[in-house]
């Protein structure tokens, strides 16, 4: 029995489609399922509601083997931390009640960074609480989602660039979403593996935003460019899009330790996924953008 918690994430979905043709019965947690595609809906069982709930959890987890663990974006969480730790303590106390043997979680680079890393620091502190557990857990540690773009879409198709705080040539290690899915999937598909270890999860391209910036304009056949921003007026744009302050200062932090560097050294020594970002942005961004 594997569970699968966020299964409409970009993410989640694509872990529940690589499962499909496998043997394996599969197991949801989800809010609302009419967010999932009938053909997905008949493969899986459901269990109905959040995985933050203990009662959720116990039900979900009773019989489970294998576990992918997501903790969901919440924009408007006005403590970030509060937020990863009040869904992570209950599936933790969970690991445990219902014997579940594996776990695969969504974390990030820079684990070993030693400073204030925003949004980052939470999954770090997400990785320590099930570590704690002793469950055999893999750790998938991605650097910069090019999946991030797509929020950037209506500034890239009305005024021609994108907008983050980020340093313009200072180089990111990149990874796609696809890529991510596909090494949770044979994970959770291999039931040899024990103990407790990272997995990095990068894409074979380095690139600054500059670089990116250079890209998107090659495949979409028009001029784009990469504006950066302070941190101050970063934070202040998000807002006005109703994300909480405390959101928006976790991503400014996050920006300014991809700045310094969190994800350098792990980067260097780690095999690469497949997906380039020229792939994924033929693949993924140009249909988006032309939708």
């Amino acid at each position: 029995m594997i569970v699968i918690t966020a299964p409409t994430s970009q993410i989640g979905q694509q872990v529940l489609d690589n499962l499909y043709d496998s043997k394996e019965t599969i197991r949801i947690i989800v809010r609302d399922q009419s967010r999932l595609s009938p053909r997905l809906l008949e493969r899986v069982e459901v269990v109905q509601g959040s995985h933050a709930d203990m009662d959720i959890l116990t039900r979900a987890f009773k019989g489970a083997e294998s576990v992918f663990w997501l903790v969901p974006p919440n924009p408007r969480a006005e403590n970030i931390m509060s937020h990863y730790e009040n869904f992570t303590r209950p599936a933790c106390e969970a690991f445990k009640e219902q014997g579940v043997k594996r776990v695969i979680g969504v974390s990030s680079l820079g684990y070993d960074f030693g400073k204030n890393a925003g949004l980052l620091s939470s999954a770090f502190a997400m990785d320590d609480l099930i570590k704690s557990t002793d469950v055999n857990y893999r750790s998938l540690r991605m650097p910069f989602f090019m999946e991030n773009l797509l929020h950037q879409v209506y500034s890239l198709k009305n005024q021609g660039m994108f907008i983050m705080a980020n340093s313009a040539d200072r180089k990111l290690a990149t990874c796609a979403t696809r890529d991510i899915a596909d090494v949770a999937a044979k994970l959770l598909l291999d039931d040899a593996w024990t103990g407790q270890e990272s997995v990095s999860v990068i894409g074979p391209d380095d690139l600054s935003p500059n670089d990116m910036a250079a890209t998107i304009s090659r495949v979409l056949g028009q001029p784009v460019r990469y504006l950066q921003v302070s941190g101050t007026d970063y934070k202040e744009t998000m807002m006005q899009y109703r994300t909480s302050e405390a959101w928006a200062q976790g991503v400014v932090d996050m920006a300014a330790a991809q700045n310094q560097g969190i994800y350098d050294n792990e980067a260097l020594v780690a095999q690469r996924t497949p997906t380039s970002f020229m792939q994924w942005c033929e693949e993924v961004l140009k249909p988006t953008f032309i939708a």
